[in-house]
């Protein structure tokens, strides 16, 4: 399974779900498309999905995901990563690229106005309930890799500081109220 399969998977899942910025469902509904294709996909996937965590693992996502979710611990971005996944390849590569872009997205705005947070530590289980689903077994430990990059020290910044968060996210920042 490359990255295109992966996100043709994602879009499947979030196209048979009720509602598609249900990253819950999206992540049930992935695990249950993984788990009939040949268990050497399922591993391959868990690959690539690693591969996306760490390549969205940036301080100024990172930034973003506690503006958005009022505070964000190591695992909580985990998590915020694994809502942006189920969101789908526009909306994933779109925030790595510009996090202040989340403050357009419809879930993120609706999220703003309701008090939600975005997470889904449901995501990070995709390719282990499709294995366990195909073979009764667990998804081996050594079966992916994980290299996260260096973060950017230019945003080493108390996150808690709404005026450099405004001017470093001004768009989520205003969505917020900071």
């Amino acid at each position: 399974m490359d990255t295109q399969e992966f996100w043709t998977l994602i879009d499947d899942a979030r196209a048979q779900v009720a509602h598609a910025a249900d990253a819950e469902a999206v992540a049930a509904r992935a695990a249950a498309l993984l788990s009939v294709r040949p268990v050497d996909e399922i591993v391959a996937f868990q690959q690539v999905f690693w591969d996306l965590m760490a390549a969205s693992y940036r301080q100024p996502l990172w930034a973003a995901a506690y503006t958005i979710n009022g505070g964000c611990s190591d695992d909580g971005f985990d998590y915020f990563r694994g809502w942006l996944i189920a969101q789908g390849r526009e909306v994933f590569d779109g925030a790595v690229a510009d996090p202040d872009g989340l403050a357009g997205v419809a879930a993120v705005r609706d999220a703003a106005v309701e008090g939600w947070e975005m997470e889904c530590e449901e995501a990070l289980g995709i390719a282990w309930d499709a294995h366990l689903a195909a073979t009764g077994k667990e998804l081996p430990g050594d079966s992916y890799t994980v290299r996260y990059p260096e973060l950017d020290p230019g945003w080493d910044f108390d996150f808690d500081d709404t005026g450099e968060m405004a001017r470093r996210l001004p768009r989520l920042a205003a969505l917020y109220g900071e």
